[in-house]
């Protein structure tokens, strides 16, 4: 039987210093729904230390999907269920599964913005205000300029061949993020620095 499963290199670097902070500021209670889980790599991993909360992973792309089922079938937790098909920029993408219905407390997104059009920014904003109830966390890391400027040649570097294989890729503004993310409702709360020049944000969602 042929192995689904895909594999990450970043993911075996960064998924102990991400552990970490979830660790510190996830909510302790409800259920986590991880939006672009990529190959679930990151799922099997931190589910374990998460239990009892349930871990949501979710990708758009079958191919995904598939890694992800094979990964929570090699290495098993009772907290992971199965993978979930969303893609961010489609409107309706935070009902389509009743997961305001799901005790979801926070949202986890890892090395999606620059690898993805504008337009998922905007919709996994919305999505999140839709679905997280006040207090909930959204969890955002991955590569950031701030101040409209790279926080290091490498970034800079990493910026340049994202845009050349697709203009509409590319490192995000981090105040750019912030604005989207406060006109629905999520609140900066913490921006931490980590390994390889990269960026752990937090939003807190907070009430009309």
């Amino acid at each position: 039987m042929q192995d689904a499963r895909q594999y990450a290199p970043a993911t075996l670097r960064n998924r102990e210093a991400i552990l970490e902070v979830l660790l510190k500021n996830l909510p302790t209670t409800g259920n986590i729904l991880e939006i672009a889980s990529g190959t679930g790599e990151h799922s099997v991993y931190f589910a374990p230390h998460l239990h009892p909360r349930q871990w949501i992973a979710s990708d758009p792309n079958p191919i995904a999907i598939s890694s992800i089922i094979a990964w929570q079938q090699h290495e098993p937790s009772p907290n992971l269920v199965e993978p979930l098909n969303i893609d961010v920029t489609a409107a309706d993408w935070s009902d389509r599964y009743q997961l305001k219905s799901q005790d979801i407390q926070a949202i986890v997104n890892i090395n999606m913005l620059h690898i993805a059009p504008w337009k998922a920014c905007l919709g996994l904003m919305a999505g999140a205000n839709r679905i997280l109830p006040e207090g909930g966390i959204l969890y955002l890391y991955g590569a950031y300029k701030q101040n409209g400027k790279h926080i290091s040649l490498s970034n800079a570097d990493f910026d340049a061949s994202l845009r050349y294989q697709n203009p509409e890729w590319g490192v995000r503004d981090l105040e750019a993020v912030i604005e989207v993310a406060a006109a629905e409702n999520l609140v900066l709360q913490k921006v931490q620095s980590m390994p390889a020049n990269n960026l752990s944000v937090f939003f807190q969602k907070i009430s009309k």
